[in-house]
């Protein structure tokens, strides 16, 4: 754990408790650590209030919010997946809290912070799509995948590559969204046919941006990713429509600072602070609808989005479910079945 609070004078050691003493702000913060910073930074020098930041996974973070519920250390959680804040929202660890910035977002953004009852809200999202790779795919049976249809033809057999669904909470979202957008019976009729061209399921433990690296022509992945787009490199979403991830903020249950913490949520919808991420290289969707955005994202703003239920296929017994079929009738069939 790595916890750095910032102040007049730059980065200077500290402690949760010592920020919650002082009536400062202690944030979870689930982002990358150079955002993390560079927020805060930002933070105090807009409002004057100090800020304790504490960097930990979304599942460290929700972990440490429920060994603390009984007396809060922290006061926002700030990043992280939009499951893990459900699940938080459910189980009363976070406050409700319905900003007066709402109406500046997205409507993904408004939709999640619906769902979650106000407990939480989106601050960036990534989309479901390919990220091609011209070249490798010159001279191929198949053309330049642009719709889900696609990537289950012929000549394209053995040159997909996707994340294994239950190798994280991103992950899922692939399994997740061609069963909203097909039906579940279709889903995996569609996922069976898919799996006969999958070249690689890529695990965590596996090295990330395999099709910007050459490997593969095409990688079905959450964009734009941290890898920079350019030629022979084009990023493709779904004709049919796709899902999406939302990195997501919470006010936590029983802070003792929420004049500040809902400062700071505020702030954080605000175009001027969700810009900060291109300073820093984290190249996602802001949900504030006036933020300034890459060329790269901003041809995936308009994307056809589905109406995605982040509470039935957040819960842990649906997620779970899926998998486990998965697992049975797609990752588990004979390779003559491939």
């Amino acid at each position: 754990m790595r916890l750095f609070a910032i102040a007049v004078v730059g980065l200077i050691a500290s402690s949760a408790s010592s920020a919650l003493r002082r009536g400062d702000l202690v944030v979870y913060c689930s982002a990358p650590e150079d955002r993390c910073g560079a927020t805060a930074q930002a933070f105090k020098a807009k409002t004057g209030v100090n800020v304790s930041v504490v960097r930990k996974s979304s599942s460290e973070a929700l972990a440490q919010i429920r060994a603390e519920a009984d007396d809060p250390r922290g006061d926002i959680w700030w990043g992280g997946e939009s499951s893990l804040h459900l699940e938080a929202a459910t189980g009363d660890l976070t406050e409700p809290y319905q900003s007066p910035m709402l109406w500046q977002l997205h409507s993904w953004a408004v939709s999640f912070a619906n769902q979650s009852d106000f407990r939480s809200v989106g601050i960036s999202a990534e989309i479901l799509g390919y990220r091609l790779n011209t070249s490798l795919l010159a001279g191929r049976e198949a053309a330049e995948p642009r719709c889900w249809s696609d990537l289950v033809k012929l000549g394209l057999k053995g040159q997909v590559q996707m994340d294994e669904p239950g190798s994280s909470a991103a992950s899922f979202v692939i399994l997740a969204t061609l069963v909203q957008l097909m039906g579940e019976e279709r889903a995996f009729e569609y996922l069976g046919a898919l799996h006969r061209n999958v070249g690689l399921y890529a695990v965590p433990a596996a090295p990330p941006g395999h099709a910007s690296a050459g490997v593969a022509p095409v990688e079905v992945a959450l964009l734009p990713g941290n890898n920079p787009v350019a030629a022979p490199h084009k990023l493709v979403v779904p004709c049919e429509g796709t899902g999406f991830e939302i990195g997501s903020m919470s006010i936590i249950r029983g802070t003792k600072n929420i004049i500040n913490a809902e400062m700071w949520y505020d702030w954080a919808l605000s175009g001027e602070a969700q810009e900060i991420a291109l300073k820093v290289r984290a190249d996602q969707i802001p949900s504030n609808r006036s933020a300034n955005i890459s060329p790269q994202v901003r041809n995936l703003v308009d994307s056809k989005l589905i109406d995605y239920d982040f509470v039935r296929y957040g819960a842990a017994i649906e997620r779970n479910r899926l998998l486990k079929k998965w697992l049975e009738t797609i990752a588990l069939q004979p390779e003559s079945r491939r």
